[in-house]
C-alpha cells in the first residue's frame, strides 16, 4: 500500500501510534483537540487501544485501517482516536474494565464506542 495519507499521529512519541500515521483513518491521539472535535461535530468516538508487539493489533490495521472502505466509514461517523496502552495504561485500565464487566471477557486491539463525553 503506498503510504499517501497521514494524520496527526506522525508526530506522536509512541512508535505504535506512529506505526498508524499513514492509515487513511484518520486518528486523533487521546487528548484535547479529539475531545473537543467529538464535542462539537456531535459524533461518537471509536476509541482503538494497542500495542507494538500485540499481534491482532497489526492484524487488525492491515484487515481495517488501512482499507479504504472501511477508514472512509470510519471517517464519516465517528472521531477516530488511538491509544498505546503502554502509554496509558490509566486509560486502558478504564476502558479494559468496562470491556470485561459488560461481556465477560476482553482482549487487545480493543474497540470501545464512546459518546462525545468519553461514556462508553
Amino acid at each position: 500500500m503506498a503510504k499517501s495519507n497521514t494524520n496527526r499521529l506522525i508526530n506522536e512519541a509512541s512508535p505504535y501510534l506512529r506505526q498508524h500515521a499513514h492509515n487513511p483513518v484518520d486518528w486523533f491521539p487521546w487528548g484535547e483537540e479529539a475531545l473537543r472535535v467529538a464535542k462539537e461535530q456531535d459524533k461518537p468516538i471509536l476509541l482503538s487501544i494497542g500495542y507494538s508487539s500485540c499481534h491482532w493489533c497489526h492484524v487488525m490495521e492491515r484487515e481495517s485501517f488501512e482499507n479504504e472502505e472501511t477508514a472512509a466509514m470510519m471517517n464519516d461517523l465517528f472521531v477516530n482516536i488511538k491509544v498505546d496502552r503502554e502509554e496509558r495504561p490509566d486509560l486502558d485500565s478504564i476502558y479494559m474494565d468496562y470491556v470485561q464487566l459488560a461481556t465477560g471477557s476482553g482482549g487487545w486491539p480493543l474497540t470501545v464506542f464512546l459518546t462525545p463525553d468519553q461514556a462508553p
